[in-house]
């Protein structure tokens, strides 16, 4: 009678446990592209390429801070690559720009490290958002987040409210930084994988 009575138990809890397997798989392979993602990305650990604009829309009369200068990225913070990644982003002599990628629970995270040449932070620094999952292997996206839209709005950016930041990366090929707007703003940035450069001058920061 007891082994009667246990059936429907052991039953249950075999069910369970295959559930939860299904449920572990399914979020594992939800995950996957963000961690081929950051995987990708720091097999170029240590070393530096230089890019150029592909897209800069729409023009302006405004000084433009990134024409006629040399574009670097540098891969530098791997310590803990799985889990973030430095990425140094000098526009000719100015080293303030930093992009931080961060393994979150649910994908990716992009903010956006800007620094006086002193090393102190910028009013206006660590700005970015989270992925919006899965995004996949070669390109997350990374919408603007609540705390980077009340920065903005403190510091009279109101245009900067929707942004949405970009990554692509091609391994060995090429690396694409990009920001768009539902403006019609569109920049672009190009990097060429397939042949390091020297490397720059560490950022301002650190």
């Amino acid at each position: 009678m007891n082994v009667i009575k246990l059936l429907p138990l052991t039953g249950a809890l075999l069910l369970a446990a295959c559930n939860g397997q299904r449920d572990n798989v399914a979020h594992d392979v939800s995950q996957a592209p963000a961690d081929a993602f950051m995987a990708a990305v720091a097999a170029h650990c240590g070393e530096a390429f230089e890019g150029r604009i592909a897209v800069n829309e729409p023009k302006t009369d405004a000084p433009d801070p990134f024409d006629g200068k040399r574009l670097v990225m540098h891969v530098r913070g791997c310590e803990d690559s799985a889990h973030e990644l430095r990425i140094p982003f000098h526009v000719g002599d100015d080293h303030s720009r930093t992009w931080v990628l961060t393994r979150t629970e649910n994908g990716l995270r992009l903010k956006h490290d800007h620094r006086h040449e002193d090393g102190s932070p910028d009013a206006v620094t660590m700005y970015g958002g989270d992925s919006k999952p899965p995004g996949t292997a070669q390109r997350q996206a990374f919408p603007v987040d609540s705390d980077s839209v009340a920065m903005f709005r403190k510091d009279n950016m109101a245009v900067s409210t929707t942004n949405t930041w970009a990554m692509e990366i091609e391994p060995d090929q090429r690396f694409v930084y990009e920001l768009t707007r539902p403006d019609g703003r569109r920049f672009q940035v190009v990097f060429d994988l397939s042949k390091p450069v020297a490397l720059p001058p560490a950022p301002w920061g650190g």
